[in-house]
C-alpha cells in the first residue's frame, strides 16, 4: 500500500476517492490531527457527519466490535468513517490487534477506517501493510516552509522575509508554537508586511538572539556574540544547556561532512551549499532551517580544517556529557568553556 506525506495525502484526495483504510503515524500530533480532519471533511457530508462517524479506542474496544462498526452501512451517504485511536497499546502479537488485521485483509467497501497511532514509534507493519500509511513526521526544509505558508495565508498574515525567518528560528520550527504565534500575529492591525522587530516582540525573542544565531556565531568564530547570547538563551523557558550542545554538535557534524566534501569534490560556495542542503533533506539533522544553514556552512567551511572539526566535535561531546550530569547552575560555565575552547582552536591555527 502507498506511503504518503501529509501533503501527498492532500493532493491524492483532491484527485481520487478515499481509500478504504488509512494509518496515521509519526511524531507530529498536529499533522495527524490535520490529516484526520482532512479525511473527515473529504469523506463525510457535514449534515450527516454524526450519523456516519464512529470514534473508538484500541484500549477499550472488544475484539469483535471493530468489524461490527466497520460493517455498518452508511446512512444516506456513500461512505461512513470509523476512527480507531490508541493502536500503540497493541503489541506485536496482541489478541486485540488480530481482528483488526483480519478486517483490513477484506475491508468493507462503504467504510473508510482511519487508524491513528498516538505515540511516535515506528508504524506497526501488520496494520500499515493493509493501509495507506501517512507519515506525520517532523517537518523540515521546504515542507516546513510550505506548512507555514498555509498557516500564514489562512490567518491572513503577511511577513517580511527576515521576519518569517526569525519566526522559524525563534520557534525552532515547532508546529504548535508556529500555529500559536501565527494566531497572535493575526490579531495585529498593521498595514503591509509585519517586520522582524514586531515578530520578535510578539514571540518574545529578539531578532538575532535565537539558538540558531548562537550556533551561527560560534561557527563564524564570533566569540563575543556567542558569549553574550549564552546567558540570555539559557534564561528562556524551554532552553537548556543540553539543547544548545545538541544543536551545536549536530551542526559541527554536518560542517565536518561539508569540509570533507569540499576537499574531495573541489566545490565551494553555492555548489557546496546545495550539497549540504541535499544532505540535510536525506539525513534530517536537527540544525534548524536547512536553506540558511546550508548557506552558513558554505560560508564558514574554509575556516574549519578537518583536524579542527574533529577536535570541536570531541569537545562538544565532552560538554554534552558534562551537562547531562551537572546542575542547571553550572550550564553557563560548561558552555562558556566550550565556546572558548573552540575559539582557541582557531587562534592556534592562525598562530
Amino acid at each position: 500500500m502507498p506511503r504518503l506525506s501529509p501533503d501527498q495525502l492532500r493532493r491524492a484526495l483532491a484527485k481520487d476517492a478515499p481509500a478504504r483504510a488509512y494509518y496515521l503515524h509519526g511524531s507530529e500530533a498536529i499533522l495527524k490531527d490535520e490529516a484526520l480532519a482532512l479525511l473527515l471533511d473529504t469523506t463525510l457530508d457535514p449534515g450527516l457527519r454524526d450519523f456516519n462517524l464512529d470514534i473508538v479506542s484500541a484500549q477499550q474496544i472488544e475484539p469483535d466490535q471493530l468489524a461490527a462498526a466497520c460493517s455498518t452501512l452508511p446512512m444516506m451517504a456513500d461512505h461512513r468513517v470509523v476512527v480507531l485511536r490508541d493502536v500503540e497499546v497493541w503489541k506485536r502479537k496482541s489478541k486485540g490487534k488480530l481482528p483488526a488485521v483480519k478486517y483490513l485483509e477484506r475491508p468493507a467497501p462503504e467504510t473508510v477506517l482511519i487508524i491513528v497511532q498516538g505515540n511516535d514509534d515506528d508504524a506497526d507493519d501488520d496494520l500499515a501493510k493493509h493501509c495507506v500509511a501517512v507519515n506525520c513526521a517532523a517537518l523540515v526544509g521546504d515542507a516546513l516552509d510550505d506548512w507555514l505558508t498555509i498557516q500564514l495565508t489562512t490567518a491572513g498574515v503577511t511577513l517580511a522575509p527576515d521576519a518569517r525567518e526569525h519566526l522559524l528560528r525563534a520557534t525552532g520550527g515547532d508546529l504548535g508554537l508556529l500555529r500559536a504565534e501565527t494566531a497572535k500575529l493575526s490579531g495585529l492591525e498593521v498595514s503591509g508586511p509585519i517586520d522582524r522587530d514586531t515578530v520578535g516582540s510578539m514571540v518574545g525573542v529578539r531578532f538575532g538572539e535565537t539558538l540558531d544565531d548562537w550556533r551561527d556565531a560560534i561557527l563564524r568564530d564570533d566569540t563575543t556574540v556567542a558569549l553574550t547570547l549564552l546567558p540570555r538563551l539559557l534564561d528562556v523557558t524551554g532552553n537548556s544547556g543540553v539543547k544548545l550542545a545538541t544543536l551545536l554538535g549536530s551542526s559541527l557534524l554536518v560542517l565536518r561532512w561539508a569540509r570533507a566534501t569540499a576537499e574531495s569534490r573541489k566545490i565551494r560556495d553555492r555548489a557546496l551549499a546545495e550539497a549540504v542542503k541535499r544532505l540535510c533533506f536525506e539525513r534530517r539533522p536537527g540544525v534548524g532551517s536547512y536553506d540558511p544553514f546550508a548557506r552558513l556552512v558554505a560560508e564558514v567551511a574554509g575556516r574549519w580544517s578537518l583536524p579542527r572539526l574533529e577536535a570541536a566535535v570531541a569537545s562538544t561531546l565532552v560538554a554534552d556529557t558534562s551537562l547531562k550530569s551537572t546542575t542547571i547552575s553550572d550550564e553557563t560555565g560548561v558552555l562558556t568553556d566550550l565556546i572558548l575552547t573552540l575559539a582557541a582552536s582557531r587562534a592556534k591555527k592562525a598562530a
